[in-house]
């Protein structure tokens, strides 16, 4: 078997490689289970059950923002997200219906990771397809190790005591039943 050499590699830059490490994530889930079983399971990042640190990370604007804020009154619900995710623009739809039909009862979150985007491209796009929810922004990728997002698309809804109760990865998720499995012990 042949050997790689990679002794004369150059090691990435520190504030190069959370974009590396959600890079090769992003690239890796394409040999993940396939979303539907994998979500069933507890298999797609964060277990089910797990209480996620609640890091802070920064809005469009380059203002801290603390997850914790969003945790407490209701469930929340976040999709890690990217302006080029076809996964992400497949779930627009669903996540805009049930967004108006459960706004009330549950906060929605947008996290966007720090690859080939910048938070100046997030605005741009937000402002030619405007969303309801808050956009934020995640430079340091504090949000996706604290959560193990796999990839983009990847959905994670928290009960009001930042509990996770649902995981997901990609175009199939059924948000109405990810949103469903907080609200049923809240009410």
């Amino acid at each position: 078997m042949k050997m790689i050499d990679f002794s004369g590699l150059r090691r990435p830059r520190a504030r190069a490689l959370p974009h590396l490490i959600a890079v090769m994530t992003v690239g890796i889930s394409a040999i993940l289970p396939s979303p539907a079983s994998a979500q069933m399971r507890g298999e797609v990042g964060i277990a089910v059950g797990e209480r996620p640190e609640l890091v802070e990370i920064e809005d469009l604007y380059g203002n801290p923002l603390k997850l914790a804020d969003y945790v407490g009154e209701k469930p929340l619900l976040l999709e890690f997200y990217a302006r080029w995710c076809e996964n992400c623009e497949a779930l627009l739809p669903q996540m805009m219906d049930v967004y108006d039909r459960y706004r009330d009862r549950i906060e929605f979150l947008a996290i966007s990771v720090a690859v080939a985007q910048s938070p100046r491209s997030v605005k741009r796009a937000l402002a030619n397809h405007p969303v309801d929810w808050a956009t934020v922004w995640d430079e340091g990728g504090r949000a996706v190790r604290a959560f193990l997002a796999p990839a983009t698309s990847y959905i994670v809804v928290l009960d009001e005591e930042g509990i996770v109760k649902y995981t997901g990865v990609g175009p199939e998720q059924n948000i109405e039943a990810a949103v469903m499995t907080a609200l049923e012990g809240s009410d």
